[in-house]
């Protein structure tokens, strides 16, 4: 009866089916292990905002990598702005999604260290290819407080690591980068300011970062197991329906008649 699963065309369905349901078993997982990482995330960035600020030098150094659990981590830093130095950091949004540039300025610490500091978004002034005007900060010595960031890379961001930019133009911020072009002692990742604030409009400081929201991910993953819940049905169903039309066909089928004999 079921002799037709055999068949060139029914094997291949056969093992096109056997082999989504592992595939989306394992999307569905992959998808749960990004809610996770989310909710884990969320926490991070709750408690470090809500932590006391801390001396930069004592989360971070020369060569240093950030630790997941100090990101977003308030910190403080007293030193001089290096405007000589000065970069931005090309095709970066503003609050309102509009492009334009980060202001990367190297912060001389008392010792000679350098720390990186993301003074915030200004506007372009014309093709992303043209150095902005950027508003000066504060000068002589200061204090400042901001926001702990890793250092970007491609892998993490997404976002292309150019070269042969122009000059003063950087596609990621990057510590160890800075630290060659520099040839200067920066502490790895580096700070998104929030004090003290420009006394403009620009730059615009980065907004504090939206850890409220869980995203779709344990939805997509629920929605992948159903999937995969589904093809075997599906399956079950089309075989059915196969075995219930050739059943019919053979019995509608007429049935050759006997010779006469004489």
């Amino acid at each position: 009866m079921y002799r037709f699963l055999l068949s060139r065309q029914w094997v291949i369905l056969t093992l096109i089916t056997l082999a989504l349901i592992p595939t989306m078993i394992e999307l569905g997982f992959w998808q749960l292990h990004r809610h996770e990482h989310k909710v884990a995330l969320n926490r991070v960035i709750s408690d470090s905002l809500a932590a006391k600020p801390v001396p930069a030098e004592s989360l971070t150094g020369p060569g240093r990598k950030v630790a997941h659990q100090d990101l977003y981590r308030r910190v403080t830093a007293t030193g001089t702005f290096d405007t000589a130095d000065e970069v931005v950091v090309r095709r970066r949004t503003s609050s309102d999604e509009e492009v334009g540039f980060h202001v990367l300025t190297p912060f001389v610490l008392k010792d000679g260290r350098v720390l990186l500091v993301n003074r915030g978004w200004i506007p372009a002034a014309g093709a992303q290819t043209e150095f902005p005007e950027i508003p000066a900060p504060a000068k002589g010595e200061l204090t400042v407080t901001g926001r702990l960031m890793a250092d970007e890379t491609t892998a993490d961001s997404g976002i292309k690591d150019v070269r042969g930019l122009p000059d003063r133009m950087v596609m990621l911020i990057n510590s160890e980068q800075q630290a060659k072009a520099l040839g200067k002692r920066v502490l790895g990742g580096y700070v998104a300011l929030t004090a003290p604030e420009p006394k403009g409009d620009t730059p615009e400081l980065i907004a504090e970062p939206d850890h409220s929201g869980i995203g779709p991910h344990m939805a997509y993953a629920i929605q992948w197991w159903l999937f995969a819940a589904g093809v075997p049905v599906g399956w079950a169903v089309l075989v059915r329906r196969e075995h219930r039309d050739r059943q019919e066909a053979a019995e509608t089928e007429p049935t050759p008649t006997e010779p006469a004999t004489v």
